[in-house]
């Protein structure tokens, strides 16, 4: 039961301090504004992953009787995260322009969000193999790996706005691509459980 709240709680994580549209949003509206619209966007995935994580879940559910189906996804989902690590194994800096315009932080964030292929993809090759899996076991199973994802995920954007608030060069710094770099090796061995498990549905080992 817990190994699904540490999955979620280390996916998150890694979801949240990895370089994308919106990390690099909640710097600039710190930077630009203050922490508290920082912040304010570091909430952002809680109102727009919502329809995002239904629609998936619901559809892997609709396809769990179907080994081949979940084996392929599980599949596909590995490749996800082999690309989502080098991209993170590769990272040097990341450069946040600055831009002045009128400030509608929350709606920014959603758009950010709903336009980015992260969270679709995250999801529907995943999470939602990862949710199934996991209300296979119990509820309370699937409900601590969400929570713990999403709690990991806002919890540590919230964290970076109040760090860029102190240091405007923090995707700059070694530091952060250090962590990055090792979050690419952890996204790796993720990559090779569900490679794991959809040699499993599809009867290879």
């Amino acid at each position: 039961m817990f190994d699904y709240l540490i999955a979620g709680i280390t996916l998150g994580f890694i979801a949240g301090i990895s370089p994308g549209p919106l990390l690099v949003l909640v710097i600039t509206e710190t930077i630009k504004y203050s922490r508290k619209e920082g912040i304010k966007m570091a909430l952002v995935p809680l109102i727009s992953d919502l329809p995002i994580v239904f629609f998936s879940v619901l559809v892997i559910y609709k396809l769990s009787d179907s080994d081949i189906l979940l084996g392929i996804i599980s599949i596909l989902g590995a490749v996800f995260l082999f690309y989502l690590a080098w991209e993170n194994i590769r990272v040097k800096s990341i450069n946040v322009n600055i831009v002045s315009e009128k400030n509608r932080t929350i709606r920014k964030g959603v758009i950010a969000n709903f336009l980015s292929p992260h969270p679709y993809l995250f999801w529907m090759l995943v999470g939602g193999p990862i949710s199934i899996k996991a209300y296979n076991h119990s509820l309370i199973s699937v409900i601590l790996f969400i929570a713990g994802f999403y709690i990991f995920i806002v919890g540590t954007k919230i964290i970076v706005a109040i760090l860029s608030e102190k240091s405007k060069n923090i995707l700059s710094s070694k530091f952060y691509v250090v962590i990055v770099k090792v979050l690419g090796i952890i996204l790796l061995l993720f990559s090779i459980i569900l490679i794991k498990d959809g040699f499993q549905f599809l009867n290879w080992i």
